[in-house]
């Protein structure tokens, strides 16, 4: 079993656009979709979408528009009862695929944190892999999931689950300062430059110089890195080997939680026993067909086409080369 942890999640509205974004004008809308969101909250949706056995941990009443949206999509839930609603994110999308997002902060959990560090810790027992993921509401210590990472392991010993983090800013970086085991992140360019410098332009349009910063990150203890690169796909760095796969050719119409399917392709393959570059292809197959769906909808696992993707193993960069 998979669960994902979203401490922050939201319902997420997306606005399909008619027309170009107009800044001070009035625009009509296509169609509008509201999807239960947050990084983990993604993930799970889609692994249950393909099957996959998965619960979501997450704060909230029952009967907040969020939880009922996950049940009624077939997730299975553990939540953290809170006083309020949890907040809702406005995402609005191009014709030509450009998308606007405006997120608001969440609930202020201060107080609540260790009563979820326990909720995580209580069910992590269950989980062949357990997945941190997503910005931290108001209330939250930066290094809550470094936290949740050192009383999971601390707990379950050899026992432990498969810990990936999918995180930015403060909390990626407070948990990559602490030390603790995590055997996957799934940082973007602009994410992984945030921690270990670098270009994240040259990220996206190399995948050496990407492989080479990702290997930064294992340096610092890491197991491997799942770097997406948006339109240029993503690399897979472990102690292994590196390697890359280029996005399949697509029409993009949202790509709100592309990423998230990404890592979901990634569990799902993962705990099928699949090789390492075809781990990385199912991800980019999964994050693609993520990208060609409206919305914050996520693909089933026969709407990805891991067998289009081609992936190549990369050498390191070749020193002072620019």
């Amino acid at each position: 079993m998979i669960i994902t942890v979203t401490p922050n999640p939201s319902l997420d509205r997306t606005i399909e656009l008619s027309g170009p974004l107009a800044r001070g004008a009035v625009q009509r809308s296509l169609s509008t979709t509201d999807e239960p969101g947050g990084k983990g909250v993604n993930v799970s949706r889609a692994l249950a979408a393909s099957g996959a056995d998965t619960v979501a941990i997450l704060p909230g009443a029952l009967d907040d528009p969020v939880l009922v949206g996950l049940r009624a999509r077939g997730v299975s839930t553990v939540n953290l009862p809170i006083d309020g609603r949890l907040r809702a994110n406005v995402t609005l999308t191009e014709p030509g695929g450009t998308t606007t997002k405006i997120n608001e902060p969440g609930p202020d959990l201060q107080g609540h944190a260790l009563a979820l560090l326990d909720l995580v810790v209580e069910h992590a027992g269950a989980a062949t892999w357990l997945v941190l993921a997503g910005s931290l509401p108001p209330g939250l210590p930066d290094d809550f999931h470094a936290g949740v990472v050192h009383a999971v392991r601390e707990t379950y010993g050899s026992a432990s689950p498969r810990i990936a983090v999918d995180s930015s800013g403060a909390p990626f970086r407070a948990l990559i300062d602490s030390g603790v085991v995590v055997d996957l992140v799934k940082p973007n360019a602009e994410e992984l430059a945030e921690i270990v410098g670098g270009d994240p332009a040259e990220y996206e349009s190399d995948p050496a110089r990407a492989v080479e910063g990702a290997r930064l990150l294992l340096a610092r203890g890491v197991g491997a890195v799942l770097l997406t690169l948006g339109s240029a796909g993503a690399v897979l760095v472990d102690q292994q080997g590196a390697w890359f796969a280029a996005a399949p050719k697509i029409t993009a119409l949202s790509t709100v939680g592309a990423g998230d399917s990404a890592l979901s392709g990634y569990l799902l393959a993962e705990t099928s026993g699949a090789t390492a570059p075809r781990r990385l292809a199912q991800a980019v197959a999964s994050g693609a067909a993520a990208a060609s769906l409206p919305g914050s909808i996520v693909p089933t696992l026969d709407q990805t086409h891991p067998e289009l993707v081609t992936v190549d193993a990369v050498a390191p960069a070749v020193a002072g080369r620019r």
